[in-house]
């Protein structure tokens, strides 16, 4: 987080938190709800300046409840996930991935692939799921214990078509550099809130205080336009 964020909550600790402003899409790309509306689903506006999608890079954080959200200055911005907190992306070096949000991954405990074909990881930085124009690359990466990939000698669930299926299926233990062993483990749609830890719509709670407007940051600027 920046230092003049840290300082600007430290000055001004009593600003209301808000919900609804933001989200977050499948491929890691920032969406401004000008209405406030985001939890209605809606696809949002884009946000297009670079100054401004580095600043909520370097400042997007989760808290222990697992709502993600941009602190804009003093105050908090929890943001709608449409598929997970963070969008992994490969860096064109074997599997190494690197979050949308410009972090590298160093570790991944553990892999899951749901009934849609998503690919998720769980990384030091928090879950994320892999680009999906990426993911066929990564899957080709994956070795079994046999030194097989994994696309050589697939688990029913990887074909599965219904959340039964893929509740009841085994983990499959996997190889990929440069993280080592871990498990891939079929990941029912249904669950990937509570298997990775992460609420998609936050809502907000007493401790947030009074809901408000967002405060000036990015309200007009995100998308280019002068306030």
């Amino acid at each position: 987080m920046d230092d003049d964020v840290i300082a600007a909550m430290a000055r001004w600790p009593n600003v209301p938190a808000v919900c609804g402003w933001l989200s977050l899409d499948r491929r890691g790309r920032w969406r401004l709800h000008p209405l406030g509306d985001a939890d209605q689903g809606g696809p949002g506006e884009p946000i297009s300046n670079p100054q401004i999608l580095a600043f909520m890079d370097r400042n997007y954080v989760r808290d222990v409840t697992g709502r993600w959200y941009f602190q804009n200055g003093p105050q908090r911005v929890f943001v709608r996930i449409d598929v997970a907190p963070l969008v992994l992306r490969a860096t064109g070096q074997g599997a190494q991935l690197t979050t949308h949000s410009g972090q590298d991954v160093t570790q991944v405990a553990q892999w899951y692939v749901d009934e849609a074909g998503r690919l998720y990881a769980a990384t030091e930085h928090g879950p994320g799921v892999v680009d999906d124009r990426d993911m066929a690359a990564l899957l080709a990466a994956f070795e079994l214990a046999d030194g097989r990939s994994v696309l050589d000698a697939p688990p029913d669930w990887l074909d599965a078509a219904d959340a039964a299926t893929m509740r009841s299926s085994a983990p499959l233990a996997i190889h990929t550099e440069p993280y080592g062993a871990a498990f891939l483990q079929p990941l029912a749609e249904a669950d990937r809130e509570q298997v990775l830890g992460f609420v998609a719509v936050p809502a907000l709670d007493g401790k947030d205080g009074q809901p408000s407007m967002l405060t000036e940051g990015i309200g007009g600027d995100a998308t280019g336009r002068s306030h």
